[in-house]
């Protein structure tokens, strides 16, 4: 596991494209962390490091679910905070995305519980004060080293 700090929303952007940079098609990262801790700023930073256009308005999907970014990747950026019954995100057809040609991104990522991929990248943001973040990466066991 690598552990970066963030002192502000800035570089927590720019650890996201670094990150994004690294991504490619199929690739699952699910974005553990508070409520306000900086999930859809990092995939703002993704979504850069991917190469989607700064024109597109990256913000969290929590009303709709799901928001769909064009990319090479494209970039699937699902957000389950509203969602508390698995029923609810069976219906989504979760493997379709999982396994297809973009990139997904996942904030509340526990709420799938058995419905989260095993080859996944978890990332897990801890706000250590108002502005500092510890931001701590894993990489799945199939992608080490990568």
């Amino acid at each position: 596991m690598e552990t970066y700090t963030t002192r502000n929303p800035e570089e927590t952007l720019e650890l996201g494209k670094k990150i994004g940079l690294g991504l490619k098609k199929g690739d699952v990262v699910c974005v553990f962390g508070e409520l306000g801790s900086g999930k859809t700023c990092l995939i703002k930073g993704i979504a850069s490091g991917l190469g989607i256009s700064e024109r597109e308005y990256v913000r969290s999907p929590t009303f709709t679910i799901l928001l769909t970014y064009r990319g090479s990747p494209p970039l699937h950026h699902f957000d389950f905070y509203r969602l508390s019954d698995t029923g609810e995100i069976e219906e989504l057809g979760l493997s379709e995305y999982f396994l297809g040609e973009g990139v997904c991104a996942v904030e509340w990522p526990e709420r799938l519980g058995p419905l989260l991929p095993e080859n996944r990248i978890d990332i897990f943001i801890e706000e250590v004060s108002e502005s500092e973040r510890k931001i701590s990466i894993s990489l799945p066991v199939a992608a080490t080293p990568r």
